[in-house]
């Protein structure tokens, strides 16, 4: 193969590409780029087993196109090279002795290539009708849901994000069992109910390929994978096998004690709290509600206390006192962007909920935490 091409043109693909390989993988082939040039343009694929990406660079893109061919290439060297480039053009080319050869009127590097034939195939077929939604839509519901995922593998399923899809309602849902997301949407879709587990990592490399533009994304959805359509490029990624916890056991039916507050007030209340905590107990603080008022409380005997107070509007006689994690909190109030909260609990030992005033379609469940 023999190629001219802009090196903002090929930097700006190879982006992409370069998250479908890793460091730690110990199969040398798996870290490598596979180019393939056509009549039509470029293809840049990687594949870790876990993800594939690929990417296209149509011929209208590229300065010259000399001769078609296969090369496949270590990554991440790849990708350095061409980063640290000028912006002007690139020739790459492939030599004799499985060399690759790229130069420009400056540089010129020579990598040692890897056999085309042992870089893994990608099974990159799509559906008829694949679901189509916002790209931003779909950004933001992984946003709000991937950060209550586990990040521990004893329980593996609960290291994905699971979406399930039923008469035209997309609910995306993540928990590590000591606290939970769901958000909730209206897609338009008729087929059959699906309900799959995304790895979490893999789905946050997949939205940060993603640019805010109006655009739709395309989901095609097979027994083992996932594949996503958006601009010039298409993302596999391997579904967890397994089946999620039924959360509707979880979310209570009712609640004793509501009340609304203002956000940024709730925020930064728990967020200058949290500042007398260690992880040692868990960044633990303690809310209780007095009628209208609201404290927010934390403890380090040997550095000092917190108190803070504010406003709120709550229904009903009864009052609460309970404690959580800071952290948990302060990330899923991180998720909305409303300017009035809702709290929901039933007693001290039972999970709560956080939820918009006036949306119930984003939740955020937080189970409390024992201090005696």
């Amino acid at each position: 193969m023999k190629i001219k091409i802009k090196q903002s043109v090929l930097l700006e693909n190879l982006n992409y590409v370069i998250r479908g390989i890793s460091s730690k993988n110990l199969i040398p082939i798996l870290n490598c780029i596979k180019l393939s040039l056509t009549k039509d343009g470029l293809y840049l694929m990687s594949n870790n087993t876990e993800l594939a990406i690929k990417s296209f660079i149509d011929k209208k893109n590229i300065s010259d196109i000399y001769e078609e061919g296969e090369i496949v290439v270590t990554g991440r060297y790849l990708y350095d090279i061409v980063r640290k480039l000028p912006d002007e053009d690139i020739n790459i080319e492939s030599a004799v002795d499985d060399k690759l050869l790229i130069y420009t009127n400056s540089s010129s590097f020579n990598l040692n290539c890897n056999k085309v034939a042992d870089f893994p195939k990608l099974e990159m077929e799509m559906q008829k009708k694949p679901i189509c939604i916002d790209k931003v839509v779909f950004k933001n519901i992984v946003n709000q849901t991937a950060f209550a995922a586990s990040t521990s593998e004893k329980i593996n399923v609960l290291t994905g994000i699971n979406i399930k899809i039923t008469n035209s309602k997309l609910e995306c849902v993540a928990t590590d069992s000591y606290r939970l997301a769901r958000k909730q949407i209206n897609i338009n879709y008729e087929g059959d109910e699906i309900n799959i587990i995304i790895p979490t990592k893999n789905l946050l490399e997949i939205m940060r390929m993603i640019n805010d533009d109006s655009k739709e994304l395309e989901l095609h959805i097979f027994n083992n994978k996932i594949i996503f359509v958006f601009d010039n490029n298409v993302v596999l990624s391997r579904l967890i096998n397994g089946k999620y916890p039924d959360i509707s056991k979880v979310i209570a039916p009712s609640y004793l004690v509501t009340f609304t507050c203002d956000y940024d007030k709730l925020y930064n209340s728990i967020d200058r709290a949290s500042l007398l905590t260690n992880e040692a107990n868990d960044n633990t603080i303690k809310l209780q509600t007095k009628k209208d008022r609201l404290l927010i409380s934390s403890n380090i005997p040997e550095i000092g206390n917190v108190e803070e107070t504010l406003d709120i509007n709550k229904e009903g006689d009864d009052d609460i006192i309970i404690s959580f994690s800071s952290k948990f909190v302060l990330e899923a109030l991180k998720a909305f962007t409303s300017s009035n909260i809702m709290l929901m609990f039933n007693n001290e030992n039972t999970s709560f909920i956080i939820r918009d005033s006036e949306d119930d379609s984003l939740i955020q469940l937080i189970m409390p935490k024992k201090t005696y």
